[in-house]
């Protein structure tokens, strides 16, 4: 499977559709592409609303791509590609879309962050999270703000500590997941489901939900920056590349299993 990044219309929806061949880990160029594409269909007045998933049934999303991080040398390149994720974030938190997320398989790092962005999150039981960025010697620093607004500052400082999964159940405790099925076929139906209702509510009321719900995260703007610069800091340390060589060794082989 080749990177990409899809959309297409159903029934007043869009569908976006991202895909990489490593555990649908990101790269810089996807990252743009899908904050791109989430503000044009979102800008759509025949779009209702977003669906968000990924390729393949075993991981929605791995975070950052781990060959693009070992090739990152300077501080620049470091802060274009770290807040590539914040633009992802940014464009589903300012689009004026509900944004709907389709979790179908682990998640890790930057992908927990795209789950934490979502206005509303299916998933399967399947999907257990896990901010696993200090093993590379950074931290889930631009991704924070989003997490920490669904799950508290306590939780997130836990997550990002301890680095271990949680369940899918879990995840629904603390308010990243909103429905957990037992497969994909039964998530996909209640999904399908849902969509349907959806594109025939009110665009204003909507658009109404979409304001206030993210009210009092104005400032994520003003934090962004400096978060940005600690991931992008840190990842140029030798220690940090020497752990992610140490992962992608470990991994090697493992194809289906997150690698941040």
């Amino acid at each position: 499977m080749q990177e990409f990044v899809s959309s297409e219309i159903k029934n007043r929806i869009a569908e976006i559709t991202f895909g990489t061949p490593k555990s649908n880990s990101l790269s810089g160029e996807i990252l743009e592409k899908l904050s791109q594409t989430i503000l044009n269909e979102a800008a759509k007045p025949e779009v209702k609303a977003i669906l968000l998933k990924s390729a393949g049934e075993k991981t929605f999303c791995a975070g950052a791509s781990f060959d693009e991080l070992l090739e990152i040398k300077d501080l620049e390149t470091s802060k274009k590609f770290f807040g590539g994720f914040a633009k992802v974030l940014n464009a589903m938190r300012n689009c004026g879309k509900i944004v709907v997320v389709r979790v179908q398989g682990k998640a890790t790092g930057g992908g927990v962050g795209i789950a934490c962005g979502a206005d509303y999150c299916f998933a399967t039981k399947d999907s257990a999270l896990a901010l696993t960025e200090i093993n590379l010697g950074i931290g889930p620093f631009v991704i924070g703000p989003f997490v920490e607004r669904k799950i508290g500052k306590s939780q997130f400082s836990a997550m990002a500590i301890d680095a271990d999964f949680r369940s899918a159940d879990w995840a629904e405790q603390h308010n990243i997941y909103h429905s957990v099925s037992e497969n994909i076929s039964e998530m996909d139906f209640k999904l399908n489901e849902f969509l349907q209702k959806l594109s025939s509510r009110s665009d204003e009321a909507l658009a109404l939900i979409k304001k206030v719900s993210w009210e009092n995260t104005e400032h994520f703007d003003d934090l962004m920056p400096a978060r940005i610069s600690m991931s992008a800091t840190l990842i140029l340390q030798d220690s940090s590349k020497q752990n992610i060589e140490k992962i992608k060794e470990k991994l090697k082989g493992e194809t289906s299993k997150p690698h941040l």
